[in-house]
């Protein structure tokens, strides 16, 4: 089987514990969706090709009278999610509309352009705050978690700080 770009953050998940899909999508959206997003079109498809292959294990569970499958790591997952952890290659995929506008913007007036970079540095500050929200002080993420966590705050700081320079930047420029 050939892993897709879903299937890692799915073996990585299980590999904390047993989730149905449902568990897996609201994980994502509390955690990782905000440098690698899935969505249920791509879980549940991912999900049934990982078990498929052996990769993992599904059972049918009940909850409150709707039924639901509950899906493990398997062994052959678990060496296959080892290896990739274990892999040199680092690829950093950037798909960011705000910066996509941004490259664009010569085509506005200066004004609108420069509202483009206001829009962004609000964006970070939103996000900035939404992040901060997610720290609730009830208890310690594990170090890793926490590491990509804080990645996400200082990206978020810089981002704000970067809008603010290149404003001023642009501002003198004109």
């Amino acid at each position: 089987m050939k892993p897709t770009a879903v299937t890692w953050a799915v073996l990585g998940l299980l590999a904390h514990g047993p989730r149905s899909g449902y568990d897996i999508k609201r994980v994502v959206d509390r955690s990782i969706r905000h440098f690698w997003a899935a969505s249920y079109g791509q879980i549940y498809p991912e999900l049934k090709r990982l078990e498929e292959a052996g990769w993992i294990v599904g059972t049918d569970a009940d909850r409150g009278g709707r039924s639901r499958r509950v899906y493990r790591i398997a062994a052959a997952g678990r060496r296959r999610l080892d290896g990739w952890l274990h892999g040199y290659e680092t690829r950093i995929e950037l798909r960011d509309e705000s910066l996509l506008r941004l490259f664009f913007a010569d085509v506005l007036p200066p004004d609108e352009a420069l509202g483009l970079l206001a829009a962004r540095r609000e964006g970070y500050r939103m996000m900035l705050a939404y992040l901060r929200s997610l720290d609730d002080g009830q208890g310690e993420d594990p170090p890793f978690v926490d590491l990509v966590y804080r990645w996400g705050l200082d990206y978020c700081e810089w981002g704000i700080e970067w809008c603010d320079r290149q404003e001023r930047r642009l501002r003198r420029a004109a």
